[in-house]
């Protein structure tokens, strides 16, 4: 990286040496060597980095390449260089601060699909200092409403498609103050995004903010219990995030990258903190869904995506997509089945870099460049953390056995880590359990020290004395030409206690097959793809799994339905 910029807010983001993660040489040690950030007492995202890039933009020092690349689908465009997303940032935080009478610590909900305007209003939120909280546009009222009055948002911005959501259950929120809406028109008792952004001033004085100040609250998906609000302070995101950039997305400053995650959810920051640490481009799509030509039309070279939209990418194989700049992939959000991996490196020939993380944290673990890829592995330990597979007790697991995925907290917490959940002392204490910040995800950690992800703890099957994750049985379901996509949970069983029970989306060529046949065909299958006391005593064939917001299966209400059968 001859050309990264080398002052001291730039060293505290680890750009301390001139050698290239894209090397060839590079490799795992290399980088745990590589790695020492120094956090200052004062960081903000916004003055430190991007307004940093905007000098060396200015100076001819980086690629061409925008800071924001935007289209529609349609036709229509938005190119940011860093200069331009300076300027317009700033106008915004003159939004936030004046008409919106933001305050420094106040919180705000933003509501908004993949428009540049999302992007925007973070980097203004950082500026101000005002407290994040971004959500889906498919929260329904009841969602809403819950996230208001949990969080004590002051304000609200959002677009015409939520707007009478939000008016539908306003009454009932006593701390929101004002209501912010993006769009081309206007609305009764909403202040004008548009207007005010043309009017306001393009100079601002950036708050001061420390390192571990707040500076987002993002609600997790919810898939044990009801969403929680974890707070995230300026640098865990804004200093952790950049070790995704480097290491695990391998981005530099002449890079196009793609995240497609949903606004809301915490994920979708990675697009802008591992990005634009690195100078690299943020590219959006304002499609509400992925779709497999996109990748091929634009010149992307990193992507990034959960398995559900490679999985959708090998069944159909569009003829006209070819991936002539695309040079890195990676996925997260879910485990990623080694059949799907195979087949994409078959078509691609891009290994698909997994890596694992949780709203609570950056990434834990990841296959960074260089690494030998395992298929199905989650890497190894992101180097901000020191990760070990601990006991009920607290107590380090040696490799080979499974227990609890943790994090060492004692005697010194990771920076990189969320700071509570929100007013909850009482969760926040409970994630911890002896020196470790406890993930509630279970796994293990072979001889290489490679971890492998077996379920969510609440999620791994007991029957008969052993203990079955249902990852692996979903991944040798998936083999299977008649599988789109499956969810295993425990089953009541009187003699072994649990079973294992497979809830199976079928390809539209096999639904009208029988039932049993099918069914006996699956599981001889998995029989011969995994251990044969894994196997799927029960099946059910569906239309549909139920999934969080964000599109993460829900096996904690397909175990309860079934648990309640009985």
């Amino acid at each position: 990286h001859s050309q990264q910029p080398q002052f001291r807010c730039f060293q505290c983001l680890c750009y301390v040496t001139a050698s290239s993660p894209a090397q060839a040489s590079f490799s795992y040690e290399l980088m745990k060597q590589q790695y020492r950030p120094e956090v200052p007492e004062y960081f903000n995202f916004a003055s430190d980095v991007l307004d940093r890039w905007t000098e060396v933009e200015k100076e001819g020092k980086k690629p061409k390449t925008p800071a924001l690349w935007w289209v529609d689908g349609d036709g229509e465009e938005v190119k940011w260089s860093f200069e331009e997303l300076g300027v317009l940032s700033r106008k915004a935080a003159n939004v936030l601060s004046g008409a919106c009478s933001l305050q420094c610590g106040d919180r705000v909900l933003l509501l908004l699909p993949r428009i540049p305007e999302w992007w925007l209003l973070n980097v203004a939120c950082m500026r101000t200092g005002t407290v994040l909280i971004p959500g889906t546009q498919q929260l329904t009222a009841k969602d809403v409403l819950y996230r208001l009055q949990k969080s004590k948002a002051k304000g609200i911005i959002t677009d015409d498609s939520m707007a009478s959501t939000v008016e539908s259950v306003e009454a009932d929120c006593q701390s929101l103050k004002f209501k912010l809406l993006v769009s081309e028109g206007h609305r009764e008792g909403w202040l004008s995004f548009k207007d005010l952004l043309k009017n306001a001033p393009s100079d601002h004085q950036c708050a001061t903010t420390k390192s571990e100040h707040p500076m987002a609250i993002y609600f997790t998906s919810g898939t044990t219990g009801a969403p929680k609000m974890t707070e995230h302070s300026h640098c865990s995101y804004g200093v952790g995030l950049t070790v995704s950039g480097r290491y695990w997305l391998n981005l530099t400053s002449s890079d196009i990258y793609w995240n497609t995650s949903d606004t809301g959810w915490a994920k979708a920051a990675w697009s802008i903190f591992s990005a634009w640490s690195q100078g690299a481009c943020v590219f959006v799509h304002k499609m509400p869904q992925f779709s497999p030509p996109s990748l091929s039309r634009y010149p992307i070279t990193v992507f990034c995506s959960a398995p559900t939209a490679y999985r959708m990418l090998v069944q159909h194989r569009p003829p006209s997509c070819t991936f002539n700049s695309l040079r890195h992939c990676a996925s997260a959000g879910e485990p990623i089945n080694p059949e799907v991996m195979a087949e994409w490196k078959a078509w691609t020939g891009l290994d698909i870099h997994e890596g694992y993380g949780q709203t609570e944290t950056v990434l834990v673990c990841g296959n960074f460049k260089g690494m030998e890829i395992k298929p199905g592995s989650m890497g190894k330990p992101s180097p901000g953390y020191d990760v070990k597979i601990i006991d009920e007790n607290g107590n380090i697991l040696p490799p080979g056995k499974e227990g609890e995925i943790a994090i060492k907290v004692k005697p010194t917490r990771p920076l990189f880590l969320f700071t509570c959940y929100t007013d909850d002392p009482e969760k926040t204490k409970a994630t911890v359990r002896g020196d470790f910040y406890v993930t509630g995800d279970r796994g293990l950690m072979d001889e290489d020290g490679y971890f492998w992800f077996v379920g969510r703890a609440d999620d791994v099957i007991n029957s008969a004395g052993y203990r079955i994750g249902p990852f692996e049985v979903e991944s040798a379901l998936i083999e299977h030409p008649a599988v789109v996509e499956s969810a295993v949970v425990s089953s009541p069983d009187p003699i072994r206690g649990e079973v294992v029970k497979a809830f199976v989306v079928l390809t539209p060529s096999y639904i009208s097959h029988d039932p049993e046949k099918m069914m006996k065909e699956l599981q001889d299958h998995v029989k011969k793809a995994t251990a044969p006391y894994k196997y799927p005593r029960k099946m059910e064939f569906v239309r549909e799994l139920p999934k969080t917001i964000s599109g993460k299966i829900r096996r904690n209400e397909l175990r309860q339905k079934e648990w309640r059968r009985y």
